[in-house]
């Protein structure tokens, strides 16, 4: 009753202050029923404890009862003894209302060792079910997360339009294309304008300059014969024989100079 009523006043002041959401969390549920079953559990203990503390006692009472009971005993078999025989009686009857008192006490005791059995496997079970029920929180809690996260990564997904991804990439893949035939196109008018042929004129001179030059060291060489020769017979094809001498020839001066090397290395 006192929990309903606690539970309802909290809805009531969250209520109140707009905060129901919060309220019905699950995770603030998980939380709060969590705490919840560890006041009960503490409670219980201590019910536990007042329990143990009444049988420690009956069990002290007991033993004291025991010790006197013992003790009339021997009294009256002193009095005996002494030949005080009604003294001897009058322990003795001492003696049976203190052991029919022993007796209520035992039968007490006894329930009340029962109880706190009772009571501590109860308390035994109780923080069983609080261990597992943690460890269930622990799960739901990760479950409610995995399905906030979803949701968000779902409500995510829907704002995207595949349409407007598509209609994108084809803008993108148009401009690059209309650049691409623009760069090509622009190429194209640098290339026959008249900046452009003379440039390629000029890359013309340059390129038979450089051919002549590298005709030169061929001639130097003796890898190319006679310039007017070569000049009057530009198209006619080198004999293989010529080939071969002016190839034999060139051998002949690579030993040559491989060999004065060598004598200079051993001066």
């Amino acid at each position: 009753m006192f929990k309903a009523i606690a539970r309802f006043w909290r809805y009531l002041v969250a209520w109140v202050t707009g905060k129901v959401e919060q309220l019905e969390d699950p995770e603030v549920l998980l939380d709060q029923a969590r705490r919840e079953m560890q006041q009960t559990l503490a409670r219980n203990r201590e019910r536990a404890i007042q329990a143990i503390t009444q049988k420690n006692m009956l069990q002290a009472e007991v033993e004291k009862l025991e010790r006197t009971v013992r003790d009339l005993e021997r009294k009256a078999e002193l009095a005996l003894q002494q030949g005080k025989r009604d003294l001897a009686l009058q322990i003795v009857r001492e003696k049976k209302a203190q052991e029919s008192a022993l007796e209520t006490m035992r039968a007490s005791l006894q329930q009340a060792i029962e109880t706190v059995e009772s009571i501590k496997l109860a308390i035994r079970r109780q923080e069983e079910e609080v261990r597992v029920k943690t460890a269930q929180a622990l799960a739901m809690k990760a479950r409610w997360k995995q399905a906030q996260i979803q949701t968000a990564i779902n409500k995510a997904l829907e704002g995207i339009s595949v349409e407007n991804i598509e209609s994108s990439w084809s803008s993108a893949e148009q401009r690059i294309q209309r650049a691409e035939a623009e760069a090509s196109a622009r190429q194209e008018m640098a290339a026959q304008s008249l900046q452009g042929r003379l440039a390629a004129l000029q890359d013309a001179q340059i390129d038979h300059e450089a051919e002549e030059e590298l005709a030169k060291i061929e001639q130097r060489l003796g890898m190319r014969p006679a310039a007017d020769s070569v000049a009057a017979t530009p198209t006619t094809a080198v004999d293989d024989s010529d080939a071969l001498r002016e190839l034999e020839e060139l051998e002949r001066k690579l030993q040559a100079a491989q060999g004065e090397g060598t004598t200079q290395e051993k001066a």
